[in-house]
């Protein structure tokens, strides 16, 4: 049986849709720092026009529920509510960090991957990702952390990793003394295409979740999500 998943990522400076359409990917990608709100949707009518797809013949709707920037991560969010709820559709919820380490994949072949975004307030967005012989990435450890955390985490790490996001030119120093080898990733930026095999493999394992189950990963404990107006 075919499987269509759209996906749609606005969590970072970049904006990005994306078409999974029975494993042919259709996608568009643009950095628009404070222009998401006019830009994702007209991306989403371009991808589907392009590929002949209505969206309601779609499997499910996927969003990046970062981490990443607080009103970057509600805007996306909201407006896949607003898709998936008007034509139906249940909702996959992809992290940002997660797909970056898919992209680095993709770009380099990286199996294993520290994915660090800028997250202000002397902080970055951080995890670790090692690729199975499945294809799945596992053992994360997502969390808010401060450039001497980082250091911490990296002294414990041995053997060679792709690095991936603006963490990494935001604090320059976060694995100084690390016995371990970094090699760029090649991904600054999340980009939808590399949700779609994230966003297959929750569709597959049943993950999918209502509308109003949709819920953002922001990983500071002191942000709250407030649904939109209108939400249940």
């Amino acid at each position: 049986m075919s499987t269509r998943i759209l996906a749609l990522d606005t969590a970072t400076e970049a904006c990005s849709v994306a078409l999974w359409n029975d494993g042919q990917i259709f996608s568009l990608y643009e950095v628009c720092p404070r222009e998401h709100t006019q830009r994702v949707l007209p991306m989403v009518q371009q991808v589907l026009a392009e590929t002949g797809v209505a969206l309601n013949s779609l499997d499910a709707l996927a969003s990046g529920q970062g981490p990443g920037s607080f009103t970057g991560v509600r805007i996306g969010i909201g407006i896949a509510q607003g898709l998936a709820l008007g034509a139906d559709l249940p909702m996959l919820g992809i992290s940002t960090l997660a797909t970056m380490a898919q992209g680095a994949w993709r770009r380099t072949g990286a199996t294993r991957v520290l994915a660090a975004i800028d997250a202000s307030m002397g902080e970055v967005y951080w995890a670790e990702y090692q690729r199975d012989v499945d294809g799945n990435w596992g053992d994360e450890h997502e969390a808010v952390l401060t450039p001497q955390q980082v250091l911490e985490r990296t002294l414990l790490l041995r053997g060679d990793w792709a690095t991936v996001g603006t963490g990494w030119e935001a604090y320059p120093t976060l694995a100084a003394h690390a016995k371990i080898v970094l090699t760029p990733g090649d991904m600054l930026l999340p980009q939808a295409q590399d949700m779609l095999p994230l966003a297959c493999h929750q569709w597959q394992s049943g993950n999918a979740v209502a509308v109003a189950d949709a819920l953002p990963r922001y990983l500071r404990n002191n942000v709250t999500w407030k649904k939109l107006p209108g939400r249940a």
